[in-house]
């Protein structure tokens, strides 16, 4: 039996995860994989589950994964504990930010190392995604289907929501005549 996690130590890694990432929710991703993984806390398996349940609820993606990953580590409290972890780093750096920022807004060196970090960003959000993709695409049309959503998505401006709608009808349809046939094939 493994171990019960103290509400204390989902405060501090989740605090530590809120501090260093840029980006939001998905560029908290590689860090909560990491960090839940080196702690056997939650399983790579489990992950991609997460985040598409904190893709699908309103809010925040951040607060969401951090709801879902402390409910799962000790329910109710532990959704408190990694949530307040994850936004109090963020919440004082914007506050200091505003305190002291207007003062340096027009500053190049502040321009050029917000204009740096994009590419970083980008990168801290690419990663997650392609080994997600690795380990939930296992067969060609699961492939077909994510890469077919990301060029409706990325270069047709396609609304998610529709493509969403339309694999829930195809998954549905597909069932729907496969337990059909099924029966079909046992009564005979």
């Amino acid at each position: 039996m493994k171990k019960e996690v103290s509400l204390w130590q989902i405060f501090g890694v989740f605090a530590k995860i809120g501090a260093f990432t840029i980006g939001g929710g998905y560029a908290m991703i590689p860090l909560i994989q990491a960090e839940m993984s080196k702690r056997n806390w939650i399983s790579d398996d489990e992950l991609p589950d997460i985040v598409a349940l904190s893709q699908s609820a309103p809010g925040v993606m951040a607060v969401n994964i951090s709801i879902f990953a402390g409910h799962k580590l000790r329910g109710f409290k532990g959704s408190v504990a990694a949530t307040l972890g994850s936004i109090l780093p963020s919440f004082l750096i914007i506050l200091a930010i505003a305190m002291f920022f207007t003062a340096f807004k027009d500053n190049p060196w502040v321009e050029r190392a917000f204009k740096g970090i994009r590419p970083v960003v980008i990168s801290l959000i690419a990663v997650p995604m392609v080994n997600m993709a690795r380990k939930s695409c296992k067969t060609w049309w699961a492939w077909g289907l994510a890469v077919g959503s990301l060029v409706l998505v990325a270069l047709l401006n396609v609304s998610p929501i529709y493509i969403i709608i339309c694999v829930l009808v195809m998954g549905f349809s597909v069932t729907y005549f496969r337990q059909k046939r099924d029966s079909s094939l046992r009564s005979e």
